[in-house]
């Protein structure tokens, strides 16, 4: 019917607009791979998809207004890849950001991170010598620690008041010390032995007051990385879903003005039967 060729018209259009926050994730999440997560090999696939879609659905637009079949078909076969696609690049980034979350402290508004609590080929990916190097690097570059600094009438704010700060994971995980290691608070990025004595966990001995040190080395700011990619990646499935549901109906209706443009190709009204007599008469009344 001519209707479902209006109608793939205004999804497609619709789609196209959508491409956009598709897109506009992927840069926001390259701009905060600059300054928190510093994983830049994620965001890629996700642009790709975006404008696939956008120029995908320009296809679709096309062939729906102005009855071309050619680009229909096109739209068609090309949209059912970058369906499967993102059907694919969703699962993936939900299955890399399953498990793992920050753990609670008593009398604390921010969380203590544990690499052990992750699992998978993104942690392994992290915590890969080599790798973290780079990411290490970045995270020191982005001076997320240094950002964390404040004062309270020109002397540094008081430990219950940072007690009651919400870190970022990167800023708890990277610019403090382990909770269990013991420390005595100094400022936000300083912080004494006290009694001499550190937990046996292996961050402790890892930490560092040089400020171009801190807890870089940690497994907690590895672990508090994966926190923050995660936290940044379920966001943006969100719009992914949407998009996702929204091109599935947009391809059922295509696939049903496909149909209708290849009608009018023919010249076939579309009341025409296509029955006919399997032994018809040698006689015409």
């Amino acid at each position: 019917m001519r209707a479902s060729n209006h109608l793939i018209g205004l999804l497609n259009f619709i789609t196209f607009l959508l491409s956009l926050p598709i897109i506009g994730g992927g840069v926001w999440l390259s701009s905060r791979a600059n300054t928190t997560d510093c994983l830049k090999f994620l965001q890629w696939p996700l642009i790709g998809i975006g404008v696939a879609i956008m120029v995908v659905s320009l296809a679709g637009f096309g062939g729906a207004c102005y009855r071309n079949t050619f680009l229909m078909w096109f739209y068609l076969f090309v949209m059912f890849f970058v369906i499967g696609a993102l059907v694919g690049f969703i699962i993936f980034a939900y299955a890399v950001t399953e498990r793992g979350s920050g753990r609670p402290l008593p009398n604390r508004n921010y969380f203590d991170y544990y690499l052990q609590d992750y699992s998978g080929w993104l942690r392994d990916r992290v915590a890969d010598d080599t790798y973290w190097a780079k990411i290490s690097s970045c995270v020191r570059d982005s001076k997320a620690c240094q950002k964390i600094a404040r004062t309270v009438s020109g002397v540094p704010e008081t430990v219950d008041m940072f007690y009651l700060r919400h870190l970022t994971p990167v800023e708890s995980g990277c610019c403090k010390p382990p909770t269990v290691c013991g420390y005595v608070y100094v400022n936000e990025t300083m912080w004494d032995f006290g009694g001499g004595l550190v937990g046996a966990e292996p961050d402790c001995g890892r930490w560092s007051n040089d400020q171009g040190q801190l807890c870089y080395a940690c497994d907690s700011c590895k672990a508090g990385v994966l926190a923050s990619l995660k936290k940044s990646w379920r966001k943006v499935s969100v719009i992914n879903i949407i998009v996702l549901i929204i091109l599935v109906i947009s391809y059922v209706v295509g696939y049903a003005a496909f149909r209708n443009n290849r009608r009018i190709d023919n010249d076939e009204p579309a009341s025409t039967a296509r029955m006919t007599k399997s032994k018809p008469s040698w006689f015409n009344i």
